[in-house]
């Protein structure tokens, strides 16, 4: 197998963020609750939509938002997820190739639009969120690109798209083509319901040896392991996975590797302002870390400074250059 091109690429939900302000009597009127997230469908999809105020719209969804942190640090990166044809999946895929991201999956025909995140920013900075799911659900396993797969150093897995039978399916598929290929493939749990829902799952993957890299947060990992104590749900787990990745927000990070060990404290930030993404853009510069042959202390620094950047300011995505910060936060070490 010839040496990959691209070094992560990713499957995960493609949702569009489509960010607007707006005022507490817009919210009173739409009987939205300041600060919270639902699900909506897509009727009330297209009709709260069509009554928001002009807003910014952006590629998002964990999986992409990892990829797009990734993608700042100048690796080589690709996604798979499914958009519709209409509008929004445009700019989706408008959005995430501009960032230099390797993006093929065709889109769907059909009724069901693209999955989109209405987020409703009122003057006091509190984000209110309403998801829908739409076209991403519905990733088929056909949609996939084998030379693409082949071709990923490490495909990174969303753990929310296990949830959906289509996309699970496209996932199993991926493992394999990567199986077959010599790659390595890392998931993420995601959150605490998907490891509720599919902890028989996501157990089966690790028990013949389907995952190379295993994220998780704290509660997360104690949920998979179904232990109350962190030390021995990370016991349980580590011996079970090659590689296992465990943040803990503000009391760091840590990692495991056969008898290695490595745990690092969360960087210093002045504000939290919003910590959307904190654990995607942590992904992010962990694998960029592991491309780039660096120990497990140093990737977990990394993503210690990736997951500090974005809790900085508001939205997923990093803006600062995180190249240049990681350069110099890594030389201050």
């Amino acid at each position: 197998m010839p040496d990959p091109s691209l070094d992560v690429l990713a499957i995960g939900n493609a949702i569009v963020d489509v960010i607007a302000r707006t005022d507490d009597e817009f919210l009173d009127a739409e009987r939205l609750i300041k600060g919270t997230m639902r699900l909506i469908d897509a009727a009330e999809a297209e009709r709260l939509y069509g009554r928001m105020p002009p807003g910014v719209e952006a590629s998002g969804g964990s999986a992409a938002n990892t990829v797009a942190g990734l993608a700042s640090l100048g690796l080589r990166t690709g996604f798979v997820g499914q958009v519709a044809d209409d509008q929004l999946g445009e700019v989706f895929g408008h959005d995430i190739r501009a960032l230099g991201v390797d993006f093929r999956t065709p889109p769907r025909n059909g009724e069901v639009p693209t999955a989109r995140c209405l987020i409703l920013v009122t003057p006091d900075a509190q984000r209110t969120m309403n998801t829908f799911l739409g076209a991403s659900q519905f990733l088929p396993p056909h949609a996939l690109d084998e030379a693409q797969i082949e071709a990923a150093a490490i495909l990174y897995l969303e753990g929310y798209l296990w949830d959906p039978e289509q996309p699970r399916a496209a996932m199993e598929k991926a493992i394999a083509i990567a199986r077959r290929a010599g790659r390595k493939v890392a998931l993420t749990l995601s959150d605490p319901f998907c490891v509720d829902r599919h902890r028989d799952g996501f157990l089966g993957l690790i028990e013949r040896s389907a995952i190379d890299i295993l994220f998780a947060n704290e509660i997360e990992i104690k949920s998979l392991a179904q232990q109350e104590d962190l030390e021995a749900a990370v016991a349980a787990v580590a011996m079970r996975v090659p590689l296992l990745v465990v943040t803990r927000s503000e009391e760091g990070a840590l990692a495991v590797r056969g008898s290695e060990r490595a745990d690092v404290p969360a960087e210093p930030v002045d504000q939290v302002v919003d910590t959307t993404g904190a654990g995607d853009q942590f992904a992010a510069g962990f694998l960029a870390g592991q491309t780039q042959g660096r120990s497990l202390e140093q990737s977990l620094r990394m993503g210690a400074i990736a997951a500090a950047e974005v809790i900085a300011h508001y939205g997923p995505r990093p803006e600062a250059d995180l190249k240049a910060l990681m350069a110099t936060s890594l030389a201050r070490a």
